[in-house]
């Protein structure tokens, strides 16, 4: 049976799951995500999950076909493209609307960026997070479907879970968030946490 989308997301969300936990390298994660993002049948995706403990083969095939209904933060006019902090500090949180490609810059300074009130001009949005001698925080709900592929030389990039993050996937037609980059003698950080209320913009 041919792979969907879907399939591959939710094979995704389960490796990132097990990153979260330390079941699996960052490294390891690369590989399995090439190989799932690559898979075109069901079959392909069991072996990058197959040593996963709690996890079946059943865990990759097709749930019940549900609609993909659309989530009320996707659309809008999009933000800024970029958050820069250069031997400073940016803060951007709030009710902002986040564009389909953002980019993220910490040199010398700190960026933390809070998207849990934000709003998504599309549904697939790609955040690239630069962090030189400096460090940047993302915080996203734990309602959207998160990867993170970026790399930490003597440095730090990774995905952790706090606040009582949920452990469910996300809902069918969920925002999607790519981060990806570099962080070189620092670090870059993506907290799971749940949606809160409404904030305000800074920086």
């Amino acid at each position: 049976m041919r792979a969907s989308d879907a399939d591959r997301e939710r094979v995704a969300q389960i490796l990132h799951n097990a990153l979260a936990e330390g079941r699996i390298t960052v490294q390891k994660l690369e590989e399995r995500l090439d190989t799932v993002y690559a898979a075109k049948t069901l079959a392909e995706l069991e072996p990058p999950v197959a040593d996963l403990p709690g996890v079946s083969s059943a865990a990759v095939q097709p749930a019940a076909p549900r609609a993909l209904t659309p989530d009320d933060r996707i659309g809008g006019v999009p933000g800024s493209k970029a958050s820069v902090a250069v031997m400073s500090g940016v803060n951007r949180k709030g009710p902002w609307t986040v564009p389909p490609e953002h980019t993220s810059v910490a040199f010398w300074g700190g960026v933390e960026m809070d998207l849990r009130s934000a709003r998504f001009s599309e549904r697939h949005t790609t955040i690239t997070a630069v962090a030189i001698m400096g460090g940047i925080d993302i915080v996203v709900p734990d309602d959207i479907i998160v990867e993170v592929t970026g790399v930490g030389f003597m440095g730090a990039f990774e995905s952790q879970d706090r606040g009582g993050a949920s452990t469910q996937p996300p809902p069918p037609g969920a925002p999607v968030v790519k981060v990806t980059g570099l962080a070189f003698w620092g670090a870059v950080t993506v907290v799971r946490k749940p949606r809160k209320g409404q904030g305000q913009i800074e920086g």
